[in-house]
């Protein structure tokens, strides 16, 4: 019979880990890859009987490649801290590994919170990630930022939610908006893109526009507006910190 682990990456998460790994608790391994913490995070793991590996941050597809060849099991349920595993989820998870048919992965759509109010728009509507996968079949896409995942076979889809709490203050979000703004200016720097005139205005803005209009931000009240805006915001410092990496390597 095939067996789970779940897979928790941390990194100063110990505001989040303990009720991430409560909701994680059908699975028969807990395994959590921490990359240098400064808090309690590897301490809560331990202390809740998970298996802590410890490994330097490159990137979040890497450092989940590199947890995913250490598990025990061949099926893992990988799961961001601040994400919780509905018991609706764990039910459909556990009958999918149980007896998965000839699917590799699963897909699940998130509900997401946002300054501790549910997102129905801005785009997050939308979101689908593949967090249910054969190891032996999948990896993450080797990326900076937004990794996606390659699954060599079919893969199936839960009705069952992850809920998702992205952001519990303002000041987290802006660091976090920052730090993602950082690896997308580094990947885009790397794969030969250079700043454009219209990047730090227009683009910007049509993020704004596609978020607050085009994807209904605006029925989100004011934190889906502050959503919209620092979202533009990161479209800005991702451009505007391109801009400084090629002035950077002009002789």
């Amino acid at each position: 019979m095939n067996r789970l682990s779940a897979l928790i990456p941390t990194r100063n998460e110990e505001r989040n880990l303990p009720e991430c790994l409560a909701s994680c608790s059908f699975a028969d391994e807990i395994v959590v890859v921490d990359s240098g913490s400064t808090d309690r995070s590897a301490q809560i793991a331990r202390d809740a009987g998970a298996v802590l590996l410890e490994h330097p941050f490159e990137s979040h597809a890497r450092q989940k490649n590199w947890a995913l060849e250490r598990v025990a099991n061949d099926w893992v349920l990988v799961i961001d801290a601040d994400e919780r595993v509905t018991p609706e989820l764990s039910q459909e998870i556990r009958t999918a590994v149980a007896d998965p048919g000839a699917a590799r992965a699963f897909r699940m759509r998130r509900l997401n919170t946002f300054l501790g109010r549910r997102i129905d728009g801005c785009g997050w509507q939308r979101d689908w990630v593949t967090r249910l996968l054969d190891r032996r079949a999948a990896r993450f896409d080797d990326r900076r930022v937004h990794e996606g995942v390659t699954v060599d076979g079919p893969t199936g889809a839960f009705t069952g939610r992850l809920l998702h709490h992205s952001c519990q203050d303002l000041s987290q979000w802006l660091r976090k908006t920052d730090w993602y703004a950082t690896l997308g200016a580094e990947e885009a720097f790397a794969g030969g893109r250079r700043p454009q005139p219209f990047d730090l205005t227009a683009r910007p803005l049509a993020r704004f526009v596609k978020q607050w209009l085009l994807q209904a931000g605006f029925r989100d009240g004011p934190e889906g507006l502050i959503l919209c805006a620092t979202s533009a915001y990161g479209v800005l410092l991702k451009y505007a910190r391109l801009r400084e990496l090629a002035k950077a390597e002009k002789p």
